[in-house]
């Protein structure tokens, strides 16, 4: 440890992520200097899943966001700070990655994705690693038609109570609209769907305490600062996997959810998708609970 006379360190990657070795080797870590990962959103989870892959080691990022952070922002957002408050999310989390790894080459899209960026965000990327907003409806259809279409592999972990669920779409699978099937629907089925596909399971509908809290027609939802953080986990784990080719990768309509408040996990398979006859139940009990919502709405 420098004292407060020594001149502070010099950055050194290999000395700075020294300590993934073991869990990746010398070359592996090397792999990863050199790939690129693009996030779409800076909030709850893209935040931290920066943070989470910079400390892993990737040295190149294109990270997207319009948004400033906001009050309501601290209770599960990485970068969020009452000295934070107002400014870009997208520049304060890129600020933090260089802080972390002064190497690292990221590309801000301070207006977001969108029709006229969409190819550009994506060019040259290795992995694309969901962090939109759950109601970033069209940025989320536009980002996963293009990765369709251009064959770069997708990981979605979504943060539900106190857990997270995971979903991956890889190039020759099952896609993101085959899954989900959101096609030209109202934005308050295209959510019902986005909720009830995340996690087929729903291990955390059982704790919802508050269930007048969740009203998707009013884009109004609970959060927790435990589920943003496993998810930062779940899809940098995902993420090295798909990068270094090491291992099996679940993709949709294969799925899981960890869940911690009930110490459980389970593996999920929806052949169709929100198709499968299980979806359309589990559609059927979202509508009369989660649309709408009132005082005397029950879970």
């Amino acid at each position: 440890m420098a004292s407060r006379d020594q001149a502070p360190p010099q950055f050194q990657y290999e000395e700075a992520f020294s300590r993934n070795l073991g869990w990746v080797t010398p070359d592996e870590q090397q792999a990863l200097r050199g790939k690129r990962i693009a996030i779409a959103g800076m909030g709850g989870v893209g935040g931290v899943h920066l943070l989470t892959l910079a400390r892993l080691g990737v040295g190149a990022f294109h990270v997207a966001d319009f948004d400033c952070y906001d009050i309501p922002n601290l209770n599960r957002q990485a970068a969020a700070f009452m000295s934070t408050m107002g400014l870009p999310k997208v520049s304060v989390a890129a600020r933090m990655a260089r802080d972390i790894n002064p190497e690292v080459d990221i590309r801000e899209f301070g207006d977001g994705v969108n029709a006229g960026n969409v190819a550009d965000f994506l060019q040259g990327v290795d992995v694309y690693v969901d962090g939109l907003d759950f109601y970033a409806f069209e940025a989320r259809q536009l980002v996963y038609g293009h990765c369709a279409a251009r064959g770069i592999p997708a990981t979605m972990a979504a943060p539900l109570g106190m857990g997270a669920s995971c979903l991956n779409f890889l190039p020759g699978k099952m896609s993101f609209e085959d899954y989900f099937q959101w096609g030209d629907l109202p934005e308050v089925e295209k959510a019902l769907r986005f909720l009830v596909g995340l996690a087929p399971a729903g291990l955390h509908r059982s704790y919802l305490v508050w269930p007048q809290g969740v009203d998707l027609a009013q884009r109004r939802g609970p959060s927790t600062s435990m589920g943003c953080q496993l998810c930062a986990g779940i899809a940098a784990s995902q993420a090295l996997k798909i990068l270094l080719r090491r291992g099996a990768v679940l993709a949709a309509p294969w799925g899981f959810q960890y869940d911690a408040y009930r110490d459980k996990m389970v593996t999920t398979w929806r052949p169709g998708g929100n198709r499968h006859p299980l979806q359309r139940l589990a559609l059927a009990f979202a509508r009369r609970h989660f649309v709408g919502n009132t005082p005397d709405a029950r879970p």
